[in-house]
């Protein structure tokens, strides 16, 4: 007969459990620890488009419908706009470009987009935008030309860098006696970007360039509207930021991540360092740092946005963490999943982003985790064409919630608030210089 001890059984257990709940209690606490057994009906039955705003920004009547001022006989020279970054850095410095020519009362040169090692990309003007639509578009505004004189089309422009400008720069001032001199200058237009000094004249021209005169060409435009009809309607278009390079530049630290993940970011970082202690909670706090898929995923479940919804994933390559978000929103789609390889090859980079850029302004509707140039390009762009059920997610409300502790129900009720808030006031869903804000 075999006989078994029963005590050291029972305390091997209690010391197990006691060793479990220590774990338990010194484990950080998870912003989402309690998202899985949440329900849309803890914030509220309705999703965030179905609150009523109060306010929205439209074109303003005195770009629209206002008198143009009549551009002069005889220019005072020629203006080319040099273009660096990513494409809609890119288009933001061509409609800065466009009002500078006609405030300085150029003629405006088809801009040059540069070639970046950094985005690997070769694709001009030409390659993305209509040419003849956009000379179209700014007659009266400012006089565009496809060919220079032949006395100047043999030369390069002298070059005017006005893009490290700060404070009040002044483009009469600091840029004009050089087109006098020259006749045929290139500019990178200054980031102080002092528009509020424009007469009325030039941000018409800016306005008019931006919104009303560029448009994709031919084939992208194609492209796009066979992807647009090869998406399940109806569709949130979010555009997500979640690269090495960027989480990098950022100086922000994700405990958690995947080892490809930190590996991708630390090789991204160079000189680079991320913040630390109290620098790295003021940081945080003050929105400095991207969502996560995992926190985009988060965000979306607070605003009752459904799990089923179909979304186009409006994003580059090298998007990490992606499965934080697939696993909790499983319908989603790109470009990548939706174009022939052959497609795709035939492409560079700007091609790519402006069939996301197509794709966004068409969309059900628009969600950004990152107010970059191409948000604020598709923000615009939705007011101009009255699609406004756009928002841009708040990093700073996630930062500033999750410090104080709150998670799971608490956190997506304050976050409801925090973007319902901002919805409801309509602010951040488009550019000022060229909008105004309509009481509803």
């Amino acid at each position: 007969m075999i006989v078994f001890s029963v005590r050291p059984v029972v305390s091997i257990l209690l010391v197990t459990l006691s060793l479990l709940l220590v774990v338990l209690l010194l484990s950080p606490p998870s912003p989402f620890s309690e998202s899985s057994v949440f329900s849309n009906s803890a914030v509220g039955k309705l999703d965030i488009w179905s609150v009523r705003r109060i306010a929205e920004w439209r074109p303003c009547k005195w770009w629209l419908q206002g008198d143009q001022t009549a551009l002069l006989a005889e220019s005072n020279g020629y203006i080319r706009v040099d273009c660096y970054g990513g494409l809609n850095q890119m288009r933001r410095d061509l409609c800065d470009g466009v009002g500078i020519a006609r405030l300085l009362n150029a003629s405006l040169v088809l801009p040059k987009f540069e070639v970046a090692a950094y985005w690997n990309d070769s694709s001009g003007f030409a390659d993305v935008f209509d040419v003849d639509y956009f000379v179209q578009q700014m007659d009266g505004f400012v006089k565009v030309v496809k060919e220079l004189p032949a006395e100047i089309a043999s030369r390069e422009p002298f070059r005017v860098d006005c893009s490290k400008r700060k404070g009040h720069f002044d483009y009469i001032e600091s840029v004009l006696p050089y087109l006098l001199k020259h006749h045929y200058i290139s500019i990178t237009p200054a980031m102080s970007q002092r528009r509020d000094r424009y007469p009325l004249y030039a941000k018409a021209a800016l306005c008019q360039g931006c919104y009303n005169a560029l448009r994709l060409t031919r084939a992208l435009e194609k492209k796009g509207s066979e992807l647009l009809r090869a998406i399940p309607k109806p569709f949130l278009s979010l555009h997500l930021r979640f690269e090495p390079d960027m989480v990098a530049y950022s100086q922000c630290e994700y405990p958690g991540l995947s080892p490809a993940s930190m590996e991708a970011i630390e090789a991204a970082r160079v000189d680079r360092k991320p913040w630390t202690g109290e620098t790295a909670r003021v940081w945080r706090n003050r929105g400095k740092c991207p969502l996560t898929p995992k926190e985009t995923a988060f965000i979306l479940q607070a605003l009752s946005i459904p799990t089923d919804t179909n979304i186009y994933l409006a994003a580059g390559d090298g998007l990490m963490e992606i499965e934080g978000f697939t696993s909790v929103y499983t319908n989603v789609v790109n470009k990548s999943s939706l174009l022939s390889a052959k497609d795709l090859a035939s492409m560079h980079g700007n091609m790519k982003a402006a069939l996301d850029y197509y794709v966004s302004i068409n969309s059900d509707s628009y969600v950004a985790t990152y107010f970059g140039n191409m948000d604020k390009m598709v923000a615009a762009m939705r007011a101009f064409k009255g699609l406004y059920k756009t928002l841009l997610l708040s990093r700073r409300a996630f930062a500033e919630f999750t410090s104080q502790g709150l998670k799971g129900k608490e956190l997506m009720k304050v976050l409801w608030k925090a973007h319902k808030d901002e919805f409801v006031m309509g602010r951040g869903s488009a550019l000022p210089d060229c909008f105004c804000e309509f009481k509803l």
